[in-house]
């Protein structure tokens, strides 16, 4: 390790700046910086040496061209211990720099504006920036490279416990998150030309996934598999990815996707609603005309308190007194709310190994993600089911059109199937879940298993099909339990058989057009 005697500086961001270049300064390190950081390092009295003075040459084409220089690039490229490198420094006077803290035009941050134009787009690609931090990075072995303002506190604690050294250790860390850095940079610039070029077409030829790990789990889906959890750091809208936990455990694999379907499932519903999650699938879900959080949750509970024992559950308005005190009787692993009152948050601490997740609904859910699915050797790729069916839109294909409480209840439970895996059939009441039958071969089975799991009463509820119904034996089980509407996707070569029981039954039955396969 040798001593750093000079450190070239160039930053779009200016967090920590000035009290790093002034350490770095009073331990006699000379400074090389270009315009606007140099400007800013002069006027807090830090002394140094301008780009144009140090290459002989002025920043130029309005600034496109500043460190793209031999003087720059051999002084950071050169290897200290090859004779071959040194002399060529010593012939053409280019002195080695030891250090080079850079980061980038700010892209990213600029494609994101609702306004940008794609020259403002293109003006914002760093060029040396990145030129720089690829040089430094692959001279890592002589060369100490850093991106992160974040990194400045570990880096002066070393240059002064090692006699203005840096480790072999830091170095080459340093050195991979630059390279982690610029591949993302590139990707960001990639996908947005992409899209610039292809508009018509959703999907990119090459995809890259910009995601960052925010942890790692105790283990996977099971206790022999590990896992670890990755995020998108420009993800804004309401999602596991940016809860804020407030007590308990740290959430496992299974939590996280357990939450994330809780979270999916209660964003549906503008009203007062609870929805409980096990293994995946909705066990209980609520709604409460009169605005009250807790008997959302009591009725959402009622459906199946058998199954909802463990499991998750979220509700789309903050926690009430009187909601955080019944659940203090019940073992459940997650909670999701919008918001927290501190006297609610004080009854939940009784609950130590509870894990509690603040995440605010106000944002609206973004149009341009998409679901992944990981198939061996590659991926499946979609836009998410963000369809919203609204009752206006149903079409009634029975001699009898539904009631308001019929189609109330069609809505709600059309709304959970969507969450449930296929093949489902959800029945449900104007207010609540009333019987679930997910993930079943046969669509008539699901039928079936739903009536018999039913804790609540089935007579004169709904039920939903997350697709068509292919023949009138579904129909013939929900008439014999006493359903009295059927939603479904309609679109059967025996739709008119299907519509013919229903009305032998006198039951009511609507077609959406669209289905929900959830597998």
């Amino acid at each position: 390790m040798a001593e750093i005697q000079r450190a070239l500086i160039s930053v779009s961001n200016k967090t920590g700046l000035v009290s790093f270049a002034k350490a770095l300064s009073e331990m006699g390190i000379e400074i090389v910086s270009t315009g606007g950081t140099g400007a800013i390092l002069k006027e807090n009295g830090i002394h140094v040496v301008d780009i144009m003075d140090y290459t002989g040459f002025p920043e130029m084409m309005g600034g496109r061209v500043k460190t793209l220089h031999p003087k720059i690039h051999g002084g950071i490229l050169a290897l200290r211990d090859n004779p071959e490198h040194v002399k060529t420094m010593e012939e053409h006077g280019i002195p080695p720099i030891d250090m080079v803290v850079v980061n980038l035009y700010p892209f990213e941050e600029t494609i994101l504006k609702p306004d940008c134009s794609l020259e403002e787009a293109i003006e914002n690609i760093d060029i040396g920036g990145p030129t720089m931090l690829r040089s430094a990075a692959k001279n890592y072995r002589f060369v100490t490279v850093v991106i992160d303002p974040n990194d400045y506190e570990t880096i002066l604690k070393e240059l002064r416990e090692n006699g203005k050294r840096i480790s072999d250790q830091l170095r080459m860390r340093l050195a991979q998150k630059v390279f982690a850095l610029t591949a993302r940079y590139d990707s960001l610039i990639s996908t947005y030309l992409d899209r610039v070029c292809f508009p018509d077409i959703p999907f990119p030829e090459t995809l890259h996934l910009n995601l960052k790990r925010k942890t790692i789990l105790r283990y996977g889906e099971n206790p022999h598999q590990q896992g670890s959890f990755y995020v998108d750091p420009t993800i804004d809208e309401p999602s596991i990815a940016i809860a804020e936990s407030l007590q308990g455990k740290p959430l496992s694999y299974n939590n996280i996707m357990d939450a994330d379907a809780a979270l999916s499932t209660v964003r549906e519903f503008d009203e007062t609603a609870c929805v409980i999650i096990k293994h995946a699938n909705p066990c209980g879900v609520a709604v409460d005309r009169d605005e009250n959080v807790l008997a959302a949750y009591q009725k959402a509970l009622a459906c199946d308190p058998v199954s909802a024992f463990g499991g998750i559950i979220a509700i789309n308005r903050p926690l009430t007194i009187e909601l955080a005190e019944a659940l203090t009787g019940r073992f459940i692993e997650v909670l999701i709310a919008p918001d927290y009152p501190e006297r609610a948050l004080k009854i939940l601490s009784k609950k130590s190994d509870l894990r509690v997740l603040k995440i605010p609904f106000n944002t609206p859910k973004r149009k341009d993600l998409f679901d992944l699915r990981k198939v061996v050797g590659g991926l499946l790729l979609q836009e998410r089911d963000s369809h919203s069916l609204e009752v206006e839109t149903f079409r009634t294909v029975t001699k009898r059109s539904p009631s308001d409480e019929e189609t109330r209840a069609m809505k709600l439970g059309w709304k959970v199937c969507k969450h449930v895996k296929s093949n489902a059939i959800v029945y449900a009441n104007p207010d609540q879940i009333v019987g679930v039958g997910a993930g079943q071969m046969s669509r008539v089975d699901s039928a079936r298993f739903g009536i018999e799991k039913a804790l609540l009463e089935i007579k004169g509820s709904c039920m939903a099909s997350d697709a068509l119904i292919p023949f009138r034996d579904v129909v013939d089980v929900a008439a014999e339990a006493g359903v009295t509407a059927i939603v479904q996707t309609g679109g059967s070569i025996r739709d008119q058989e299907v519509i013919a029981a229903a009305d032998e039954h006198g039951m009511a039955m609507v077609f959406t057009g669209y289905r929900h396969f959830y597998h």
